[in-house]
């Protein structure tokens, strides 16, 4: 089983992160760690805080020799902008945050102490476990990649690409979107929302290339693969809807469209020609690509601020200005992937054996001989 924790506040020393259930004799390479928290912090109409930040992992233990020996592994990453006690308090909450909700929750009197956990900066510590697990994934052949498909009502018309094409496009826009004319439309509408102190959110969409058929189960409702999925895409910050394949068009759908045909080759195996159903059938993965999609609501703290209440004098106010984003897709998108490969590690560990590569790796080609006898 594959179980990690998160601490540490947006201002505060360091997002601190302990990670429990990585196999022994996975080779780390602290870089690949560092390129995806560096991908997370990218994106036209990203705030002031990623140009302060340069954000980087300490391995502090469960490797010796750039190997994972099977015990916790600790990642710290510091936060250069850590000056959490010298913030003022904050009594103006703010609609669409946790300010509210928090303070009643803990009984606080400085909502401070529920925005400082509550922000989008622990999603770096979600980054770099998902760093972890996205090596441990490519042992198996498993990939993962994400691109922008809408920003503020402008959609994407890229569909049908190969991963190779959709990495290659999304990697020369802006904003991820790997159709060049909707990008600069999309950046456009983010300049539009800079000048009038708006934000903006949008879609994102998430491909998993690689899964064998078979991870999660049928069996009990909480082992359901999709259901995992959609759980840890839905904790991310400020995302408001999660779908399958053809997700929520497929209400519109008779099931004689809807459902992806069952073909059968001597050199394929079991083979489907549609993929409507995003690669999961029954809480379980069929080997096709696994398709997410996700939805995020435009960021809540706006530069003109929204009617709130001050909640010692109860009486109207705007909402308190924090520093914040325009617009996060690109980076909800990389939390996305990283969010995906911690819950495909967790299925691969619990079906394969997770105390060593060696016997993964043993267990796994078993299988795949199995299903391909099949």
């Amino acid at each position: 089983m594959l179980r990690y924790l998160t601490s540490g506040e947006s201002h505060g020393r360091c997002m601190l992160t302990i990670v429990d259930g990585i196999p022994a004799g996975l080779y780390i390479d602290k870089s690949i760690i560092d390129l995806e928290l560096a991908r997370r912090m990218l994106g036209y109409g990203r705030g002031l805080r990623m140009a302060i930040e340069s954000d980087k992992v300490d391995i502090l233990s469960g490797l010796r020799k750039d190997r994972t020996i099977g015990s916790p592994v600790s990642l710290l990453v510091k936060n250069t902008d850590h000056s959490i006690d010298k913030l003022p308090k904050v009594y103006e909450p703010r609609p669409g945050h946790a300010d509210l909700s928090g303070i009643l929750k803990y009984n606080l009197s400085d909502i401070r102490d529920v925005l400082e956990r509550a922000s989008a900066r622990e999603t770096v510590s979600r980054v770099a476990v998902g760093s972890l697990c996205k090596i441990l994934l490519a042992e198996f052949g498993i990939t993962i990649v994400s691109h922008v498909v809408a920003i503020g009502g402008v959609v994407s018309k890229a569909k049908n690409l190969t991963f190779e094409k959709i990495v290659h496009f999304s990697m020369k826009s802006p904003v991820m979107c790997a159709d060049a004319g909707a990008s600069g439309l999309m950046c456009k509408e983010i300049d539009k929302a800079i000048k009038t102190g708006d934000t903006l959110g949008g879609v994102f969409e998430i491909l998993i290339h690689g899964a064998p058929p078979g991870l999660g189960s049928y069996a009990q409702w909480d082992r359901r693969i999709d259901g995992s999925l959609a759980r840890a895409v839905m904790s991310i910050q400020a995302i408001k809807g999660v779908s399958f394949g053809a997700g929520f068009e497929s209400a519109a759908l008779k099931g004689s469209l809807m459902h992806d045909e069952i073909f059968h080759d001597q050199k394929k195996g079991f083979y489907r020609k549609s993929n409507n159903a995003g690669g999961i059938e029954g809480g379980m993965t069929t080997g096709e690509d696994i398709i997410i999609k996700a939805a995020m609501k435009p960021i809540a703290t706006l530069k003109k601020p929204l009617s709130s209440v001050d909640i010692r004098t109860k009486k109207p106010v705007k909402a308190v200005v924090e520093r914040s984003d325009t617009c996060a897709v690109p980076a909800a998108a990389v939390i996305g992937e990283a969010v995906s490969s911690i819950e495909i590690a967790n299925s691969l560990i619990e079906k394969f054996g997770g105390d060593s590569i060696s016997e993964m790796r043993r267990n796994y080609d078993g299988y795949l001989a199995q299903v391909k006898r099949f």
